[in-house]
């Protein structure tokens, strides 16, 4: 059956309130499964690893539960791939040292203009540090994707690292990673995907994509704010870890610097639970024949995100034309509607001189949460020629977002422009 929002928001216990939340990109709004899985570890299971003692025991079992959860949401090959961490920022950072040692001066990284900060400074950092030349991906800017033929030129350089968004947090396009991934590899590049965006939107298949490693934070797909870190289990073995003394040298824990936020790694796994429900409840039609590749949980995350994939097509369809019908309006971004499995139901548009900010300073008035700036993509911004103008409007639609709620965001906009 198609997927029924009454039944989803019936999950989340902040949409009682009367606002409309359309901010998602920026932090989506936590399940009641997460929710009671937080609560739940810290008044039964709340103590630190490895003691010898019976919370310690079942609080690394229940951290383990979550690693293998997670590995199957993104169908990683086993839970040893699955690093946690603080968000998807600090982990990229983390692991930017460790490939430092791989490098050596005048090699090449690759960068691209539509991505997230956080998948950029720490590889131009990286560059500085080790002495590396740094090749941009440019992106088109009549409709937000990115260009090929650039990458194309980009690896004819021999890097050793491509580094790419899934989707962008700015414009909401989906890239080809599947593709790129194949590109960069017969050029001999290891490639670090941040899925960050595009997790709460479309299933995940790291092994079907072929990456080598792939990074989201799991507040973007309504659970707690920490990030989660794939790698290869062959690479993150060879690889280097920063990280103290009396630390293990196995895997995943090697990278785990620290006490990890074991509330929040209890969390996730409530809200992979959820997944679980929303593939059962709504998936399975959209499985039919079954693919053969996927059996048990991992099937259930497929039909779960198949199902939101076809919801959050119509929520494009109505956002985009919501904003046309606003005289001033311009999306930047995709707005055909044969390309919309290209694009994720968030948009980045601007209402003629109107600044952003007051823009959604005056949807706020009308309880409509939206973004204005430049959400950390920084040269989408610049590449746009908007960025000292104050960027854009960011409006993010998720699967527990109506038809309706687009409507009044619409009326909102025609309010503003009018007025």
């Amino acid at each position: 059956m198609p997927l029924d929002p009454t039944k989803v928001r019936r999950q989340f216990p902040a949409l009682h309130r009367k606002e409309i939340y359309l901010d998602n990109p920026g932090g989506t709004q936590i399940v009641k499964n997460s929710l009671d899985r937080i609560l739940e570890y810290l008044i039964e299971y709340n103590a630190n690893h490895k003691g010898a003692f019976a919370t310690s025991r079942q609080s690394d079992e229940l951290i383990a539960r979550s690693r293998a959860a997670m590995a199957d949401f993104i169908n990683a090959a086993r839970p040893e791939e699955i690093i946690f961490g603080q968000n998807m920022t600090t982990l990229t950072f983390h692991l930017s040292r460790s490939l430092a040692r791989l490098v050596q001066p005048g090699e090449t990284i690759v960068v691209t203009r539509l991505d997230h900060d956080a998948n950029i400074s720490p590889w131009l950092l990286l560059a500085q540090d080790r002495g590396l030349n740094v090749e941009w991906v440019d992106f088109h800017r009549e409709n937000g994707t990115l260009d090929l033929d650039s990458l194309n030129q980009a690896l004819e350089k021999k890097p050793r690292l491509v580094a790419v968004g899934y989707a962008s947090n700015a414009l909401g396009t989906i890239n080809p990673v599947d593709e790129i991934t194949a590109l960069a590899h017969r050029a001999g590049a290891l490639v670090f995907i941040d899925a960050v965006h595009y997790a709460p939107h479309g299933p995940i298949d790291v092994r079907a994509t072929g990456c080598d490693f792939l990074a989201c934070s799991s507040y973007k797909f309504f659970g707690p704010h920490m990030g989660i870190l794939y790698g290869r289990h062959d690479l993150l073995e060879n690889l280097f870890a920063y990280k103290v003394r009396p630390a293990s040298d196995e895997l995943p824990t090697k990278f785990e610097t620290g006490t990890q936020n074991h509330e929040a790694i209890a969390g996730l796994l409530g809200t992979l639970e959820y997944f679980e429900w929303l593939g059962r409840e709504f998936g399975k039609d959209l499985a039919a024949p079954p693919d053969a590749r996927y059996q048990g949980r991992p099937l259930l995350f497929k039909q779960a995100m198949g199902a939101v994939r076809a919801y959050e097509q119509d929520l494009s369809r109505a956002l985009i034309k919501s904003i046309q019908d606003v005289p001033g309006a311009k999306i930047y971004g995709l707005t055909d509607a044969g390309r919309f499995a290209e694009r994720t139901p968030t948009l980045a548009f601007r209402l003629g001189d109107l600044a952003p900010r007051t823009i959604a300073e005056e949807m706020d008035k009308d309880g409509v949460f939206v973004w204005d700036g430049n959400y950390c993509a920084l040269e989408v911004t610049r590449r746009l020629g908007i960025e000292d103008k104050g960027g854009t409007v960011r409006v993010g639609a998720v699967h527990y977002n109506t038809l309706d709620e687009v409507a009044h965001f619409g009326k909102s906009l025609a309010r503003i422009a009018r007025g």
